[in-house]
């Protein structure tokens, strides 16, 4: 089963890898909560968590990297598939996954800034690409090196191999 979907909710610590062909693949969890209002007691509560795994892919697993973190609120719209699943003990159930169209930070709680590709607004492909604190055997990266604008520098840095390059 494959459908459109958009869920909203904070996200786990989000998992960059290049594939074989030198595609990025951006992987994290989103728990989007249902919240309703008690009016006895004046707040919101908190009843359920639904979980999806995400997956975004060349240039927007790229660009959401470099922008998205443990925890930020933000909205994904893409394809949701329904897996089945079994383990050894036998029991069954269902995995929610995403194959992320679209991503971004929910702006109602929050102010961010956006920096546009301009390689992308040109019509041009960019080059695949490896992060900078990537390790060569497994192409599997650790965010503990840089944070913030130091991530944002060290990704363009590996994308365009120097300063020549637009990121």
């Amino acid at each position: 089963m494959t459908d459109s979907i958009t869920i909203t909710g904070n996200i786990t610590e989000p998992e960059l890898r290049t594939m074989p062909n030198g595609d990025a693949v951006l992987s994290f969890r989103i728990g989007a909560p249902h919240r309703v209002f008690d009016r006895a007691q004046q707040k919101w509560v908190e009843k359920s968590t639904s979980w999806y795994s995400v997956s975004a892919f060349r240039g927007l697993a790229q660009h959401a990297f470099a922008s998205l973190h443990r925890g930020d609120r933000v909205v994904v719209h893409g394809r949701l598939r329904l897996k089945e699943w079994e383990n050894a003990s036998g029991v069954h159930g269902f995995a929610a996954e995403i194959d992320a169209d679209s991503l971004g930070h929910d702006l109602l709680f929050g102010t961010t800034t956006f920096a546009k590709d301009e390689s992308r607004s040109a019509g041009a492909v960019a080059e695949s690409w490896a992060p900078a604190e990537a390790t060569p055997d497994t192409g599997e990266s650790s965010r503990a090196a840089t944070d913030g604008r130091d991530r944002e520098l060290a990704l363009a840095g590996a994308q365009s191999g120097g300063a020549d390059q637009p990121f």
